[in-house]
């Protein structure tokens, strides 16, 4: 059962009232505040003008975790460069072909799968599909072209829009303006040397995004890229700042209509899924304490109560699960106890259920006297008047509790079979009889009417005809039937009419 709305208030009081200790107790966590550059990247377009070339240089730099000035400067000589070159040519559309050309020559080297990043490719010359199409975009905004993203469900490209027409450019590829189009190329004098064929891409989801949408993906692979290699951590201020240039300051609005849909999800949502993960890393970790702690931070600033819930419960769940499995059963409770604001009543009581039933079953298999029997049977009676077990449970637990108890008054050295059968017939007459019990009390009726055959053979082969005889009438006054003292009695009457 999720919480009701009433235990939601109560849980807000919890998460406030706690809010100073937590701040001062807990661990080192990743940051959850965006970088100031964000909202100051989102704030630049408020007016729906959109960004300039010179922006859209050093977001993706910044969004790359590098927007030095040296790599600003080497964006600008690129730029400077393409714009001053005597090849430009002058129409936009066969400008924009060239521009994808010029920077296959002049700047890409090597495509790399998972390379996002814009400095590296002044670094190394390695790229990917974002990272090309990035950068492409910073050049034809410089050159005066408008262009735009798409990304299909593992790729990325861009759309250039040229006097009403929507063109198609696979930037990872120097020959990929206008995929399915044949290329003629000519030598200086005007001779056909060859032709290129990029096969255009039957892409049937295709989503067309601006050109920040674009930027973003480069901190959505760098999220990736450090989940791969299981630093949740180091993903989770990225994908906050990633929200933040999307949607600025409404980032933490979690509830609400979805923004963005198919393929390019929505920035919000991606951002609980990294600070979920990270939690969870918490929790497979055996941080469970942190783990809360964590909610309790994060979620105060990107509140989702269902799935905060989850990880509360998942996290209580785990540490009373360890706290069991240790035998420390107090722990479990004070644990629960201590975090009995952040559960529902009804898991409260469930998880209440399951310690104070461990807690029984632990004492239960220490048991040695009958006086601990008794008392562990008094509080199943109590745990079950209270319902903090149930009836059928409470049923189990005195069956066993019984039995371990009588096991524990026949075990060695003493071996009384006697007192263990007065335990259990003591217990059919007050809770009733069943098959576990009669069971038991057969068997050890058995080993009673055994040792009574014992005691004699033990007396008749030293000789003490009269002590046996006596130790055998004893045992077949109670155990008439018993085949194997019914067996010895036919050893002492052939001995008689000797």
């Amino acid at each position: 059962m999720k919480p009701s709305i009433t235990h939601f208030f109560f849980f807000l009081i919890f998460l406030n009232f706690h809010a100073g200790i937590y701040a001062q107790n807990r661990p080192v966590f990743p940051r959850i505040e965006p970088d100031s550059k964000a909202i100051e990247y989102y704030n630049l377009d408020n007016n729906n003008l959109g960004y300039s070339w010179t922006e859209l240089a050093e977001i993706s730099l910044w969004a790359s975790g590098n927007a030095t000035p040296s790599n600003i400067e080497r964006i600008s000589s690129a730029v400077f460069a393409l714009n001053i070159s005597d090849e430009l040519p002058l129409t936009e559309r066969e400008k924009a072909e060239f521009i994808l050309s010029y920077m296959h020559r002049n700047i890409l080297r090597t495509y790399s799968i998972f390379q996002t990043r814009i400095d590296t490719i002044f670094t190394n010359g390695s790229f990917n599909c974002v990272s090309s199409a990035v950068l492409y975009i910073i050049l034809c905004e410089s050159a005066g072209i408008n262009a735009s993203g798409v990304i299909t469900r593992d790729h990325a490209f861009v759309t250039v829009h040229i006097n009403g027409e929507d063109i198609d450019v696979e930037t990872t590829n120097r020959y990929g303006f206008d995929p399915g189009n044949r290329r003629e190329f000519h030598d200086q004098f005007g001779r056909l040397t060859g032709f290129s064929y990029v096969p255009a891409q039957n892409y049937r989801d295709r989503q067309t995004i601006s050109k920040i949408e674009l930027i973003s993906l480069i901190l959505n692979n760098r999220i990736s890229e450090h989940e791969r290699a299981n630093r949740y951590a180091d993903a989770v201020p990225l994908a906050v700042d990633r929200a933040a240039l999307l949607l600025g300051n409404s980032l933490a609005v979690n509830t609400g209509p979805v923004l963005y849909d198919s393929l390019f999800t929505d920035p919000r949502i991606d951002l609980m899924d990294r600070l979920f993960n990270y939690g969870n890393t918490l929790l497979r970790a055996n941080r469970e304490e942190d783990a809360i702690i964590w909610a309790n931070f994060a979620s105060s600033n990107y509140p989702d109560y269902n799935r905060w819930y989850d990880f509360y419960h998942a996290a209580v769940n785990n540490r009373i699960v360890r706290f069991l499995r240790e035998n420390r059963t107090a722990d479990a409770g004070n644990f629960l106890e201590n975090n009995r604001s952040i559960l529902t009543n009804e898991n409260y009581a469930q998880f209440d259920s399951t310690i104070i039933d461990a807690d029984l079953v632990f004492r239960t298999n220490r048991i040695t006297t009958a006086a601990q029997g008794d008392a562990i049977t008094g509080e199943i009676e109590q745990a079950q008047r209270s319902g903090r077990i149930s009836d059928r449970r409470a049923v189990e637990l005195i069956v066993y509790t019984i039995q371990r108890t009588a096991a524990s008054l026949s075990a060695a050295p003493a071996r009384d079979w006697r007192a263990a059968i007065n335990y259990i017939e003591a217990a059919v007459s007050r809770f009733g009889s069943n098959r576990e019990w009669e069971q038991a009390l057969q068997t050890y009726r058995s080993n009673l009417a055994a040792d009574y055959h014992n005691r004699f053979a033990a007396e008749w082969n030293r000789r003490n005809y009269d002590e046996a005889e006596q130790i055998l009438n004893e045992g077949l006054a109670e155990f008439p039937d018993n085949r194997q003292l019914l067996s010895n009695l036919d050893i002492v009457n052939r001995s008689r009419s000797r």
